[in-house]
């Protein structure tokens, strides 16, 4: 009776409100969707959109029919999504590296639980270091990190940006004050950083933000440094996401700009290629608006 692909182009159209907006939703032709409408119609024999100038509406047989249509489109990227997977028979693990902080977001944001729906053949195994692990090596295979990729060795996109600011638990301020500046933070007890967190950026603004700073707690850890913050020993630097969470700390001073950078999601080229770490990156891609609320609120 009709070609259910021409399907594809009403409902583009449906959302997109004109030929142009669906044919790059598409990725064709504007004069080939006017075309398969066209073809639509004259197969069916009724008239689905109202032509004007602003663009398209759909009539109400459109409308009318428009639910089913969606369902159609649904149930086919469905069956080729199955389709695919049974042809490449996704199975085994992926091993994901990130800071350990960021997990339990990682894992409540509900991406996880989408992309085991879509490959119940493939499972993420979380490796959490405070470090950076080599992906090149095998110590891991893709990577949700910070900070510009200095590894040419690694492929990857940017997800978001890293946004720290200045904490301090709300007993440490009724007890000693809060800072108004930068330069207030020499006047305060602070903590640092130690052993592998050493080379992280935060550790290195410091002592060259606040010269003569006292650090009287060194932490190798993000969550050292929070459990520190918060049990009223001193101030320091913490990532927004983790701070503002924690409702017995106060953000004392607002994100500083020389401590932001960007989340990257990283592989190596050649793991890239492979079935079971294309179809995590993809599933990642789709859904950036879950891992970016996970990564920084």
């Amino acid at each position: 009776m009709f070609d259910w692909n021409d399907l594809r182009h009403l409902a583009a159209i449906s959302r997109c409100g004109s030929t142009l907006g669906a044919a790059k939703a598409l990725g064709v032709n504007p004069s080939t969707v006017h075309r398969r409408l066209m073809e639509l119609e004259r197969r069916i024999g009724l008239s689905f959109v109202k032509r004007r100038a602003a663009g398209y509406r759909l009539s109400e047989i459109g409308e009318a029919l428009l639910d089913q249509v969606l369902a159609v489109e649904t149930a086919v990227v469905d069956l080729e999504r199955k389709i695919q997977s049974l042809k490449l028979d996704l199975k085994g693990t992926i091993r994901l590296t990130c800071p350990e902080p960021t997990v339990s977001r990682i894992a409540a944001s509900g991406l996880l639980d989408r992309f085991s729906a879509r490959h119940p053949g493939l499972a993420v195994e979380f490796v959490t270091s405070d470090r950076y692990l080599d992906l090149a090596e095998g110590e891991a295979d893709v990577a949700f990190r910070s900070g510009e990729p200095i590894d040419a060795r690694l492929v990857g996109r940017k997800i978001c940006d890293s946004v720290w600011a200045i904490y301090a638990s709300k007993d440490y301020v009724r007890q000693h004050g809060r800072p108004a500046t930068i330069a207030d933070l020499a006047a305060h007890a602070l903590i640092g950083f130690d052993g592998i967190m050493q080379s992280h950026r935060v550790a290195k603004w410091l002592p060259a933000a606040v010269p003569g700073a006292r650090i009287v707690c060194h932490s190798a850890s993000i969550l050292g440094v929070v459990s520190s913050v918060k049990a009223g020993v001193g101030i320091a630097p913490l990532p927004t996401t983790l701070g503002d969470a924690e409702e017995t700390l106060v953000q004392v001073l607002p994100p500083v700009q020389e401590l932001t950078r960007s989340w990257y999601l990283l592989t190596p080229p050649d793991l890239r290629r492979t079935p079971r770490i294309a179809a995590f990156v993809d599933c990642v891609l789709d859904d950036v608006p879950a891992l970016r609320k996970a990564l920084v609120g």
